[in-house]
This record gives structure tokens, C-alpha cells and sequence, in this order.
């Protein structure tokens, strides 16, 4: 017996919607028709939502091990499949950091142990992220990395990162890069402009992002590897991701939902809930982000779910962490305030979140068609509710979004054909 999802709207890739139904057996989709025969499959009634393929985001914080205050791959699993997800990488700033071949494999089983969606882990580049020595690229890749990167940090040894970047083109394997030049950050806690001037605050500069970038796709270049770059906030990134595909070199870059929303103009105050890094920059990199994004110079989207707990987020402005949550949130947010607003078209966003990751990292996930694993996201696009931190899943309540109203809220969430989120309910 297999399952029989009835009546959904599926894309057709030219933003047109029809309705289909889709029969899942095991963890394949087994077919896809006006109406399939229910012959005794378990049938569920979607009529009237809108069904994708498992939305996928390859830029999330789990924290376990070692903050397991702030999120565990349990709760932030959950939260993902709340949220829509079937697919997750988890970076590698956690306590200790897999840079070892038995730390990757602690992770990996307890992945197996308590994970509700496919969880990809990422492996540092460098031994706990300090920079000055690379980890074991080769035996990371056998035990299991996703990609390599010290998320969190940049890497500031241009020598270093070419290296490591000709370790990941023998290992056939993607350098993901934090892009940040610490020598011109000077202890800024938001960007550095009229915010930053009218608080007081020591501001992060845009060009600390564009310059580490500029140098790394030159390296990329040189060591044919394929280099992507992390959460992409400013105008001046954009024009050099844009220059480097323009000349042949392998370099994707993804955007976040809130440097899509907001700008430093939007922060209300000393609000730690608004703090995250890189910073809400100013509303023409706002937009710059959005066109890029739609021409392709970006190439997906990707939350950066960066959970914390309320002590930290109370510390001030200047000393809380760097981070927001994003799981539960990232669908509505953009559907809402974007795709209504007639800034993105639906297919836009949802190739964002799906064919778009998977191709960037030749994923065999992202498709709705028959033979596909069965990772299937339900989306109701008429129910409204406002956001509300008390209502996560996860851990962390720190949302810049709490209040805001949005529409297109994941109602159902299927991974390998096995339910994982059903709204108010989930099957971990």
C-alpha cells in the first residue's frame, strides 16, 4: 500500500499550476496522473494546496555537539520539517568541530539516531576552525562530508585556502566559504552605516565580504575547484560573483531570506533579535540581492538558521552572538512579501529552494517526477497566521519576523515517502 497525495497543484515550470495526483510507494514516486485509482493506497486530500518537491537548504546550524542549549539535530530536524524541508547541510561550527574522520562518524550516527530530514554534514576546512592547519580532506570525504567550510570564519590565509581548495578539486568536493577579512571587521557588530553612526556602534564595513570573495575566486580559478560562497549581503559581493561566472570560473552563491527583506534602515533599535553576521546592510544591497538572485548571479536561497538562546541574544548589541532562525519561517516570508508582491514569480521561489541547491551541488533530490525519491512538501497558500517565536520547534526564538503575517505555510512534509510533518503534529 503506498501513498496517495489527491487533487495537489504541482508547478509545470512555466508558472503555470495543473492538478495532479502522486502515488508514492516505498521511497520512490511510483506515479503522477489527473486521477490515479486510489486501489486501497492511504489517500490524503490536498486538494487546492500547492505540492513541491522537498524544499532543500544547504546553510543550517544544528549545534550538536556542544550546544545543545541552543538546538539539537532532533529539534532542528524537526523545525526543518515543519518548515518544509526534507533536505539540510549542517555546518561544522559546533564543539568539537567534525574535523576528524571518528568526530564525522559521531555525527553521521546521530543522524541515523534522531534526525526527522536528511541531514548532509559539512567538515571544516581547517582543525577546529582556527586556520592553521587543513584537516584530512580524502578521509572526511570517505566518512561521509557534504562539503568542506569553516562557516562562521573566513579563512585568512589566501595560501592556505588555495590549498585547500586544490585538496577539494582531487577529492571532487566543494569549498563553501564564510567570506570575511577579520582585519577590517574591527570589532563591528552591525554594518557600518547610518544604524551603526546613529547608535554608536562600531559598523562592519561591505567591503569585508567583497574583497575575501575577489580573492577567492581568483584561487578557485587557479586551482579549478568549485567554490561557493555563504549568505552573499552586498552590492559590491554581487558585481564580483557576476565578473567571475562572466569568466568561466566554477562559483555559486547563495542568499538568505532576511538580507532579502530587510536593510539596517528596517533595525527598530538595540534589537539583538536584528543582529546577525554578515549585518542587515543598506537597501540598495537589499536590492541588489533580489536582482541578482533573478538573473542567476545567485543561485539559491538558504536560511542560515542560527538558533541561540535567550540569555545569549540578551547580552547587548555589541556582545550577544551573531544569528537568527529561519526554518520554520523562510517559505511564508518570501512567498508573502515577495512572490505577492509580484517581486518573484512562484516558480522563482520554489527553484530556489529546490532544483536550484540540488543542481549547485549535483544533488539527485529537487524533482517532482515519477522515479524521484519521494520527498514531497504540501504548501496551503491561502491559510494566514502571524509568526509567533512560542510556536517553534526549535530552540531558538530569535526571529526579527515575530508578529509579521505571512501566507504559504507548509501543511505536510514527506521524506524517502515517510510523513514527517503534518500541521499541528510531527511524525519524527
Amino acid at each position: 500500500m503506498g501513498i496517495l497525495l489527491k487533487g495537489g497543484k504541482v508547478l509545470t515550470g512555466t508558472n503555470g499550476l495543473k492538478v495532479q495526483d502522486i502515488l508514492i510507494e516505498d521511497t520512490k514516486i511510483a506515479d503522477m496522473g489527473e486521477s490515479l485509482p486510489e486501489k486501497g493506497h492511504k489517500v490524503i486530500d490536498v486538494s487546492g494546496n500547492l505540492v513541491t518537491p522537498g524544499l532543500i537548504d544547504l546553510h543550517v546550524h544544528l549545534r550538536e555537539p556542544g550546544g545543545e542549549h541552543k538546538e539539537t539535530i532532533e529539534t532542528g530536524t524537526k523545525a526543518a520539517a515543519r518548515g518544509g524541508f526534507t533536505t539540510v547541510a549542517a555546518m561544522p561550527n559546533t564543539k568539537p568541530v567534525p574535523d576528524n574522520a571518528a568526530q564525522l562518524q559521531w555525527v553521521n550516527e546521530k543522524i541515523k539516531e534522531t534526525a526527522s530530514v536528511r541531514v548532509l554534514p559539512y567538515a571544516s576546512i581547517t582543525t577546529r576552525q582556527a586556520g592553521k592547519e587543513l584537516t584530512d580532506f580524502e578521509a572526511l570525504k570517505n566518512n561521509g562530508a557534504f562539503a568542506f567550510t569553516d562557516d562562521g570564519v573566513g579563512v585568512q590565509s589566501a595560501d592556505m585556502m588555495l590549498q585547500a581548495m586544490r585538496l577539494a578539486k582531487q577529492s571532487d568536493a566543494v569549498i563553501v566559504a564564510h567570506c570575511e577579512e577579520n582585519t577590517l571587521i574591527h570589532k563591528g557588530s552591525v554594518h557600518k552605516g547610518n544604524f551603526a553612526e546613529k547608535h554608536g556602534l562600531n559598523g562592519i564595513p561591505s567591503i569585508c565580504e567583497a574583497v575575501q570573495i575577489a580573492r577567492d575566486v581568483l584561487l578557485a580559478e587557479a586551482a579549478e575547484a568549485r567554490y561557493h560562497v555563504c549568505h552573499v549581503s552586498t552590492k559590491e559581493s554581487v558585481r564580483v560573483i557576476k565578473d567571475a561566472k562572466a569568466a568561466g570560473i566554477k562559483v555559486t552563491a547563495e542568499v538568505t531570506p532576511h538580507h532579502l527583506l530587510l536593510c539596517d534602515e528596517d533595525i527598530p533599535g538595540l534589537d539583538t533579535n536584528y543582529k546577525m553576521n554578515p549585518p542587515l546592510r543598506g537597501n540598495e544591497d537589499r536590492t541588489a540581492l533580489i536582482e541578482a538572485y533573478k538573473s542567476g548571479v545567485i543561485d539559491f536561497l538558504a536560511t542560515d538558521h542560527a538558533p541561540h538562546s535567550k540569555d545569549e541574544k540578551d547580552l547587548g548589541m555589541e556582545l550577544a552572538p551573531f544569528g537568527i532562525i529561519g526554518l520554520e519561517t523562510a517559505f511564508p516570508l518570501l512567498y508573502t512579501n515577495l512572490v505577492q508582491k509580484g517581486v518573484l514569480t512562484l516558480q522563482e521561489l520554489v527553484d530556489g529552494f529546490t532544483r536550484k541547491p540540488a543542481d549547485s551541488f549535483d544533488l539527485p533530490y529537487g524533482a517532482l517526477e515519477i522515479g524521484a525519491e519521494a520527498d514531497l512538501t504540501v504548501i496551503d497558500l491561502n491559510h494566514e497566521e502571524k509568526i509567533d517565536p512560542e510556536n517553534f520547534v526549535s530552540k531558538g526564538k530569535n526571529t526579527p519576523f515575530a508578529g509579521w503575517s505571512c501566507k504559504g505555510w507548509p501543511v505536510l512534509t514527506i521524506v524517502e515517502g515517510s510523513i514527517k510533518y503534518e500541521k499541528e503534529s510531527v511524525n519524527a
